[in-house]
């Protein structure tokens, strides 16, 4: 028991201490940026399947940009069955957006990945932009939000700079298990290392990303990723490739997806979590042991252990709990929530394994309607290693 206790300090030391601090919550857009003199054309990406619900919102958002330069947005209408297009282009002032009807996806394309190919295709065709901000159709962007993230972009020479929008965080689920969804990625991708250009790790947020296209297109274009489905991260990995990439939290840019109940937000989970594992069920089992070994045992060992080993099981009991405070501190939540974290890592654990069925079902990947796991060889290398 002491050599667990041992083992378990060990790991939630070298989490706290040695992983790029990703606990911190240090990695935001608050630091100001200068004030250009010209400001460079952009071109926003929008694809959208079945967002009759939202669109209207995230595009007036958009609609509402102050940004100095030239701006255009083209909404890709997937396929919609909902009247998300009619709806798009029926909205008032919307001189600067172009609505198209995307195409099916051709096999071994993702959907999301097509529409952003086609948006990227007019875009070509039509503007001499020197950035395409990539965003998604259940996104809200301050009026401020581009402006300042073009400054960014501009001042430190990036090739790719992305925000992690802020996840709506009201329902009994929501708050419990939307901040968790943050720190696990933080965990898995910590932001600073993925803006350091010696280290392998690569990270973005789909919902918000500004990326130089001709960069784009020397690490291998969009057609280089189509069937991925963590398509953000494998985009941040191409484009570390080819210069530096930034990503951070924020609170200008918000997503307008509800997820009222556990349920949505596992399936939420589920969609991505095995192929973040390559589909390998070794290294499922491997996620699994490590969640029981680093979430559950501590706790276990506290309450259960006699002497040494129950103070060392305390002792990264803490050390975890203290680790989960600034994400709660950062979606307005008590920081002594961060006591449930084994709890909530258990739910992961469950909605990972549900991934994994879901995949040897047919089912994998699954968002409106399509099963897009199909599309991508098991084995495959995770997202966001170069």
């Amino acid at each position: 028991m002491i050599l667990l206790g041992v083992l378990v300090l060990v790991i939630w030391l070298v989490l706290i201490f040695a992983r790029g601090k990703f606990w911190a919550c240090l990695d935001t857009d608050s630091a100001p940026r200068p004030q250009l003199t010209t400001w460079p054309t952009v071109v926003a990406i929008v694809p959208a399947r079945d967002e009759a619900e939202v669109i209207a919102q995230s595009l007036g958002g958009l609609l509402a940009q102050d940004y100095p330069g030239a701006f255009h947005i083209v909404l890709v209408d997937d396929q919609s069955s909902d009247g998300t297009a009619q709806i798009a282009r029926a909205l008032p002032h919307s001189e600067r957006l172009a609505v198209l009807d995307g195409s099916p996806p051709p096999e071994g394309w993702t959907g999301k990945l097509w529409a952003m190919a086609q948006g990227e295709r007019y875009m070509r065709e039509n503007f001499a932009a020197k950035y395409i901000l990539f965003t998604d159709a259940d996104i809200f962007h301050e009026p401020c939000n581009l402006r300042a993230l073009v400054a960014r972009a501009e001042a430190d020479a990036l090739g790719l700079t992305s925000l992690m929008a802020l996840l709506r965080c009201e329902s009994f689920a929501e708050k419990l298990l939307v901040p968790a969804f943050v720190y696990f990625f933080q965990m898995l991708y910590p932001f600073r290392w993925a803006r350091d250009g010696r280290r392998r790790t690569a990270a973005a947020a789909g919902g918000c990303m500004l990326v130089r296209p001709d960069l784009l297109a020397t690490a291998g274009g969009l057609e280089s990723l189509k069937n991925a489905l963590i398509d953000d991260c494998a985009l941040a990995a191409r484009m570390k490739t080819v210069g530096p990439v930034w990503v951070g939290l924020t609170r200008r840019v918000k997503s307008l997806r509800p997820y009222p109940g556990i349920g949505d937000i596992g399936r939420m989970i589920s969609r991505s979590a095995y192929a973040q594992l390559g589909f390998s069920p070794w290294r499922l089992a491997a996620a699994m042991a490590g969640m029981v070994v680093t979430y559950l045992l501590p706790v276990w060992l506290a309450l259960a252990a006699p002497g040494v080993a129950g103070l060392l099981g305390a002792l990264a009991f803490g050390l975890m709990i203290a680790s989960f405070m600034p994400i709660q501190r950062f979606y307005g939540l008590g920081r002594g929530r961060a006591v449930l974290l084994p709890a909530i890592a258990a739910v992961y654990m469950v909605y990972t394994l549900r991934s994994a069925w879901d995949f040897y079902r047919g089912r994998g990947g699954m968002w409106k309607g399509r099963a897009q796991a199909a599309n991508v060889r098991p084995g495959a290398r995770k997202a966001g290693e170069a």
